[in-house]
């Protein structure tokens, strides 16, 4: 399985971003998506997590409200919508794909862990200015 992240760059406070993770490799299978990030000498955190059907959807608490995560999986694609961007979101930002079961269930905190993720794109870098 590969991730490939996209969509980052340069924006100014308040303004957008859409970030893009496209996952190619084994096929078939039931993946649950996240974004992380990471900001240099600090530990990556979450951001977001999808479940491969849906249902589920866990943000940070300090995004809430202003990004929304999707997906699309017969493009095999999960997306980051970033709107009301501020200083303090800016970091690389990772996607990341679980394997799960069909049937596995799991609360916010199982999300939360960056260890409980099989898969990681390449990261793309965030930038917004004040």
């Amino acid at each position: 399985v590969q991730l490939q992240a996209s969509g980052g760059g340069l924006v100014q406070a308040g303004g957008s971003l859409r970030l893009s993770c496209a996952r190619s490799g084994r096929t078939g299978a039931t993946y649950d998506m996240g974004w992380f990030r990471q900001v240099p000498g600090k530990e990556r955190e979450f951001v977001a997590a999808i479940s491969w059907n849906k249902v589920s959807i866990f943000y940070k608490d300090s995004v809430k409200g202003r990004f929304t995560i999707s997906r699309d999986n017969a493009k095999n694609t999960v997306y980051l919508q970033m709107n009301s961007l501020k200083p303090e979101d800016t970091a690389v930002y990772y996607c990341a794909a679980v394997f799960v079961g069909p049937d596995e269930v799991y609360g916010s905190s199982w999300y939360d862990s960056d260890l409980n993720y099989d898969y990681w794109g390449q990261g793309t870098q965030v930038t917004v200015s004040s």
